[in-house]
């Protein structure tokens, strides 16, 4: 399995490809959109109660059109990279459109990746590091990662 890192930049990719961006701007455009839909899974997963939006998005649970964790990615990105690069405003509303059916595509991603029946903090570590069957080793390395990721923010 694919992290989800990678999953959300090949559909970033796919769901742009049809959208003129200025080449100029084309790869920070990109990156800024997969960057703040992992930014707001980061700052939602540093929140009370993150975990639990997360998990309903992930799970699909929650639909990604009424997320919170969709508007923040949103923002994110409006404020981050629309702005920030003077992206022209119908292409930046296009570019920000995109979010929720990318956001959308995360449904269904998590599973119980432990093995202990349930959907879990260390299914949404393994699935955030890409899953793997050492589990004990790679939860540790994950959750380093991560926890120092939210600590640097």
């Amino acid at each position: 399995m694919a992290s989800i890192t990678d999953f959300i930049l090949k559909q970033v990719t796919a769901q742009t490809s049809g959208i003129n961006i200025p080449s100029n701007l084309k790869d920070q455009v990109l990156g800024g959109l997969s960057n703040s839909i992992i930014g707001s899974l980061t700052q939602t997963a540093a929140q009370p109660s993150g975990i639990d939006q997360i998990k309903g998005l992930l799970t699909g649970k929650t639909s990604a059109a009424a997320s919170p964790i969709t508007g923040l990615a949103t923002n994110l990105f409006a404020n981050n990279i629309v702005k920030k690069l003077g992206l022209d405003a119908n292409l930046g509303s296009t570019l920000s459109g995109l979010i929720p059916s990318i956001m959308g595509k995360l449904s269904g991603f998590l599973k119980d990746q432990d093995g202990d029946g349930d959907v879990d903090i260390n299914d949404i570590i393994i699935s955030l590091k890409g899953g793997n069957s050492q589990k004990k080793s790679s939860l540790l390395g994950a959750a380093t990662s991560i926890l120092g990721g939210i600590l640097r923010k």
